[in-house]
């Protein structure tokens, strides 16, 4: 089993897919990283020696990812809360930040809807 960047990623998987496990790193990042190390993209991360995946952790510490990217857009929507920012009191209330619709949808962020009396199902 592959440890990079503190994550275990999954054994079944190709090289490519197994990658994006890694929070911050998505299947372009993936590829990107697999094309820099000469790697091809169907080796199953457990067939990868130990040289390759040093080579892959290399690569990996180039980019912020896990920790420091989860502390860094923490970080940014406190900073919007705490400056009252419109989007800030978005994220505060628990509603959509981007624009999206409310009357209609939105029920993961808003919630079950409650249930009306007398109604029968």
């Amino acid at each position: 089993m592959a440890r990079i960047a503190g994550v275990n990623l999954p054994n079944d998987k190709r090289i490519e897919i197994g990658l994006t496990y890694i929070f911050g790193i998505g299947r372009v990042r993936a590829v990107e990283i697999i094309e820099k190390t000469g790697m091809s993209p169907d080796v199953r991360v457990k067939d990868l020696t130990e040289k390759e995946v040093a080579n892959l952790r290399r690569e990996v510490e180039e980019f912020v990812v896990e920790g420091d990217l989860r502390r860094r857009v923490f970080s940014s929507i406190q900073r919007l809360k705490d400056i009252n920012a419109y989007r800030g009191i978005r994220h505060k209330r628990r509603l959509p930040v981007r624009g999206q619709r409310t009357k209609s949808n939105a029920r993961t962020w808003k919630g079950p809807r409650p249930a009306k009396a007398g109604k029968k199902r």
